[in-house]
């Protein structure tokens, strides 16, 4: 289950990034809008559909996150049963 964890999120990060950096490329050459509208064949001003792309990874990530107690507020959710000897094993790494 960890390693579809890190694949899917994974991918939806590369999804995000590749999305933000073509963004960014498009907006040095369109200083009015910063890359977020675009022309359509009619002339008509549309949202550039990397925005979209961009957005929905970002959702994507954070609800993965969520649903894995990977944000602070999801780790109070998380239950956990008590060491049977006593002794805190993330004192191993952080002790």
């Amino acid at each position: 289950m960890g390693e579809w964890i890190l694949i899917n999120g994974t991918w939806y990060y590369g999804r995000w990034v590749q999305a933000e950096r073509a963004i960014a490329k498009m907006a040095e050459k369109d200083q009015l809008t910063g890359g977020l509208m675009i022309k359509t064949s009619n002339g008509n001003a549309i949202q550039n559909p990397l925005v979209g792309t961009a957005n929905k990874a970002a959702s994507d990530m954070m609800r993965y996150a969520a649903e894995f107690g990977m944000t602070p507020s999801a780790r109070t959710r998380i239950e956990s049963q008590a060491s049977d000897q006593g002794v805190d094993p993330a004192d191993r790494f952080f002790g």
